[in-house]
């Protein structure tokens, strides 16, 4: 269930109410006339169960109430109250299948900035790999898998490519571009540096690597394995389930790919640079497609749910502006 915090302007605000109390979905309607003074209007708060929260969310921003007011939302925790039993009986699907595009958008979209942590960390999660690479080190590519934040920027890109948002594609792929270049920078300069050392050295790289020449070794289940982790992705991400995350981030080969590049072109290793690379573009890909595909698919299962009760559907479409999420409701890093 979400909280919905809504200041609507006073010529709406009867509208507005009247909307909320007649939605089945909706309960624990509250109106506070000219509570709200920036903007001014009338505070509304309610509660939604997530499986009509879009349903709301549309209808509200379709009457502009956004424009000239606010619209903000937050998880319930905890509710004891028969009204939310009531209204989760009579609302359509399931809570936990819903998927609440406004706020998926709202998550997705801040992950796309191209921000000093997110370098940070994907050109540190790219050096621990490009160690762990020349080390055959399964335990130091798993964290750096873990570590990398790429899932949320291509996530992002997933739903941008739904929604059609070309400004949010190009950032989301500016991010992609860049941190992974950089990372690779980094890492390249960091495995001279260890050889200079004499930590590291070419014959490493050249020996047997039984637990990670996988790296660089693409092949059919490569595709596999990045189409099912995307799929796993956006299902955590849409449906809450963000601890399901964890098993995405160490099931794709990424970063890891791309610490191998790295590190292969640092020796002038070709061919081993160049099968990483495919490596890095096969994930990146599968991911993107499973990822577009399970949000496709989800969106036309709540058409066809909606449907069968009579309620309107929401379509996707263009967004006016960006939503935003708080930061003490911020969804934890999503990577990948």
């Amino acid at each position: 269930m979400l909280h919905l915090r809504v200041i609507a302007p006073r010529d709406q605000a009867a509208e507005v109410a009247d909307l909320l109390a007649a939605e089945p979905g909706v309960t624990h309607v509250v109106v506070f006339p000219g509570a709200a003074r920036q903007p001014a209007g009338d505070y509304i708060v309610c509660d939604v169960v997530r499986e009509s929260a879009d349903t709301v969310l549309h209808r509200l921003r379709e009457m502009g109430v956004e424009t000239h007011g606010g619209i903000a939302a937050d998880d319930v925790e905890l509710t004891l109250s028969a009204a939310a039993d009531r209204a989760a009986e009579e609302a359509p699907g399931h809570g936990e299948d819903a998927v609440v595009w406004d706020e998926i958008a709202a998550k997705t979209g801040e992950q796309t900035v191209l921000t000093g942590t997110f370098l940070a960390l994907i050109v540190v999660a790219t050096m621990i790999a490009g160690i762990g690479v020349l080390l055959d080190q399964p335990i130091l590519i798993v964290g750096a898998m873990v570590v990398g934040p790429e899932f949320g920027p291509l996530a992002a890109l997933c739903v941008a490519l739904l929604r059609r948002q070309p400004q949010v594609i190009g950032r989301s792929l500016k991010a992609l571009a860049v941190g992974f270049l950089a990372a690779m920078a980094a890492t390249a300069l960091s495995t001279w540096a260890l050889t200079a050392a004499g930590l590291v050295g070419r014959d490493m790289l050249l020996a047997d690597r039984p637990l990670t020449d996988f790296i660089w070794r693409p092949d059919a289940l490569s595709w596999v394995v990045g189409i099912l982790a995307g799929v796993a992705g956006m299902l955590s991400l849409t449906s809450k389930k963000s601890g399901s995350l964890v098993g995405v981030l160490i099931s794709v080969t990424t970063v890891p790919a791309a610490a191998n590049v790295a590190v292969a072109a640092a020796y002038g290793v070709w061919h081993e640079a160049a099968g990483s690379a495919l490596q890095l573009v096969i994930n990146l890909a599968a991911i993107v497609l499973a990822g577009l595909l399970t949000l496709v698919v989800q969106l036309c299962w709540w058409r066809r749910v909606e449907r069968r009760t009579g309620r309107p559907v929401p379509r996707q479409r263009p967004e006016r502006g960006p939503a935003r999420v708080s930061a003490s409701r911020r969804p934890p890093r999503d990577a990948g």
